[in-house]
């Protein structure tokens, strides 16, 4: 009895959801349980190994801007604690990337159960190509859209006014372009879903594209200053994707599944 007690301590949390059709509703929240500490966990190992290589990080992050500064100039902080928080800001979120393919993998473990082979096989697919498309999105950003950004901020100086970014704002800024870039490049992914659920086509967004076209400027106006050229910086991809998603609709809609 002490064996076979010790075994189901040690099973892993996919047993524990896969036992019986009676399993109980607390083996289902001891493995939401296990879950939750493990994640806590591997976010705090995260954010240490973060911190540990912050230099580099930061350095990283902040090169695009750096490198349209005046020879010898620096970006600044007017308060004391700015730096710190910043390095602490950089950490959680590199910590995080860090960490999250480790709390996917165990997400996934945690609902294998209870989901149909094939909507496993559809939730790796679109998994793996939202990551991939944030990440394009995100290198797309730093490489492309925030040096231009940054070069028509510094053309307002003069002799009287001198461009010196403080972190803080420098650094709102770029996560704010950063994520927005990242979740645009999603849209490839969410028209999948719809148009498997048969609530768009291709027809539809074809017919739509003029308003596509207007709202990819108008989303270009807000999250980049007021300059024509990182406008259609962002812009262009965007209309890039839609064409994309107009190849998906037309690809796994309505008439697909009819095919399948």
């Amino acid at each position: 009895m002490r064996a076979e007690l010790g075994s189901r301590a040690a099973a892993d949390d996919g047993a524990l959801l896969t036992s019986s059709p009676g399993r109980s509703l607390l083996s289902r929240l001891d493995a939401v349980r296990r879950f939750l500490v493990r994640t806590a966990l591997i976010l705090a190992i995260g954010f240490l190994v973060a911190f540990a290589f912050i230099s580099r990080i930061v350095e990283f992050v902040l090169r695009p801007l750096q490198q349209v500064l005046p020879q010898g100039d620096r970006l600044i902080y007017l308060q004391t604690t700015d730096a710190f928080v910043l390095y602490l800001k950089i950490s959680a979120i590199a910590g995080g990337v860090l960490a999250s393919p480790y709390i996917l993998w165990q997400l996934w473990r945690l609902s294998v159960p209870v989901v149909s082979p094939r909507i496993r096989r559809l939730a790796v697919a679109c998994l793996v190509s939202a990551t991939l498309l944030f990440l394009l999105g995100a290198a797309f950003a730093h490489l492309v859209v925030f040096p231009w950004v940054w070069r028509f901020l510094a053309n307002f100086a003069t002799d009287y006014m001198r461009f010196a970014p403080e972190i803080g704002p420098a650094f709102s800024l770029y996560a704010k372009i950063l994520i927005a870039m990242g979740l645009t490049f999603q849209m490839p992914v969410v028209v999948f879903f719809l148009a498997r659920a048969g609530l768009v086509t291709h027809r539809t967004l074809i017919h739509h594209g003029r308003y596509a076209i207007l709202a990819a400027f108008v989303i270009g106006a807000i999250a980049t200053p007021p300059d024509v050229v990182s406008q259609v910086l962002l812009a262009a991809p965007l209309l890039g994707l839609y064409g994309l998603a107009v190849g998906i609709a037309w690809m796994f809609g309505p008439r697909a599944r009819r095919e399948d």
